[in-house]
């Protein structure tokens, strides 16, 4: 009897972490728990000022530093900052930074379309021509698809494919 409620028991601890694993992994699809609306004034109004102040959870810390450091040839664009609004930024974007990897030959990635992540959440349900769309031109137009991704959100109740 000692065995059978042993067994029972484990059987029982077993589905009951199988179940709140799985309530998690389909809970009302906030997309990722990660992207979280965060206020920052100066890296809303710096980054932003260009293209969606992108959530800093999407790179690790790494990946913001080499971006940082190099604001002069900002993927072709001068976005130098004087050194204390510099300094003020990366250490929100830090702070807030995601876990992550670097690219397989060891350099921080510099682009959050390359992350695992992005790839993944992009790469099922899209139609293949998404990024040719006049609409949205880049995987990095985001808002071009997140209609509240300049608020944070990312959610699926804000995702509408252009046409």
């Amino acid at each position: 009897m000692n065995l059978l409620y042993r067994i029972h028991w484990r059987a029982t601890a077993v589905g009951a972490i199988l179940a709140l694993t799985a309530g998690g992994a389909f809970a009302e699809d906030d997309d990722d728990k990660r992207i979280r609306p965060l206020n920052h004034a100066a890296w809303q109004q710096e980054c932003g000022a260009c293209h969606v102040a992108y959530p800093p959870q999407l790179l690790p810390a790494r990946s913001w530093r080499a971006i940082m450091e190099g604001l002069d040839q900002h993927f072709g664009t001068d976005a130098s900052l004087d050194p204390q609004q510099r300094a003020d930024i990366l250490r929100f974007l830090e702070t807030n930074a995601g876990p992550g990897r670097a690219a397989r030959d060891g350099k921080p990635l510099l682009r959050i379309t390359e992350t695992r992540w992005f790839i993944h959440e992009h790469s099922e349900e899209l139609p293949a021509n998404i990024w040719n769309r006049p609409s949205v031109k880049s995987p990095a137009n985001c808002i071009a698809c997140h209609m509240a991704a300049d608020r944070g959100d990312y959610s699926e109740r804000t995702l509408r494919l252009p046409r």
